[in-house]
């Protein structure tokens, strides 16, 4: 799954990136994204303007806003058949815009995983493929989450995870985000790993577990920890 990420790219850095999208005035970087926060991301409303989102799926049926805390991932393979993504992913599609993203790799020997956090080479800001919807609550308020789709791994990330979270190259933005609905079939050729040779991955600190934590420190490479000292007499 991906259950954290980052968006620390300053305001020109994103604009230079995504040329075709209008952002917002003031864009604070931002180094541990966690689920249920408000979050940058691009539907597929034809305005082509980043709005902030809050991560987690409602379905516009779910009379229980809590399913949001489960539904902050989508498996790209049951997309069409599950009943909490299914319409959305025929009509509601969003860019979620990130720089790198964090996960947590279980060590031969390590009672505690480590994580990771990972970014693509160079270095720039990038978009997962999401789902967006419209939830409103008995008092009538509309609220609009998101969820970020998840395919397996490439060689990259299968030493980190089984899961990866849809990375879509620049030319398939506009395919993603055509507004209106989509057929299934026509869509899944999108949601493939992103590849390989063009990523990077790098141990952190665990100041990352703290979803409060949310500095440059929490993507900082981590000094690795020197061999334990063992005695000749």
């Amino acid at each position: 799954m991906c259950g954290r990420y980052t968006l620390a790219a300053n305001h020109s850095e994103l604009q230079e990136t995504f040329p075709g999208f209008a952002f917002p005035d003031a864009f604070p970087p931002r180094y541990n994204i966690a689920p249920s926060l408000d979050v940058a991301v691009v539907p597929n409303d034809g305005l082509n303007r980043v709005q902030l989102f809050k991560w987690g799926l409602i379905p516009g049926w779910s009379k229980d806003p809590k399913i949001g805390n489960r539904l902050i991932n989508a498996r790209s393979e049951t997309l069409a058949e599950k009943p909490s993504f299914r319409e959305a992913y025929q009509q509601r599609r969003c860019l979620v815009l990130a720089d790198g993203f964090y996960e947590w790799r279980q060590d031969l020997g390590a009672k505690a995983k480590t994580p990771m956090y990972i970014r693509l080479t160079p270095q720039k800001p990038f978009a997962f493929a999401g789902l967006w919807e419209t939830w409103t609550s008995p008092d009538k308020t509309e609220v609009r989450t998101c969820t970020i789709i998840t395919t397996h791994p490439n060689v990259l990330m299968a030493d980190i995870h089984n899961r990866m979270p849809v990375i879509l190259p620049p030319d398939k933005y506009e395919s993603w985000l055509l507004p209106g609905e989509a057929k299934p079939q026509d869509l899944s050729e999108l949601l493939k790993p992103y590849p390989d040779g063009f990523m990077q991955a790098h141990p952190v600190s665990r100041l990352v577990n703290n979803p409060k934590e949310d500095r440059p420190e929490c993507i900082q490479q981590a000094v690795p920890e020197p061999p334990p000292q063992t005695s000749l007499f």
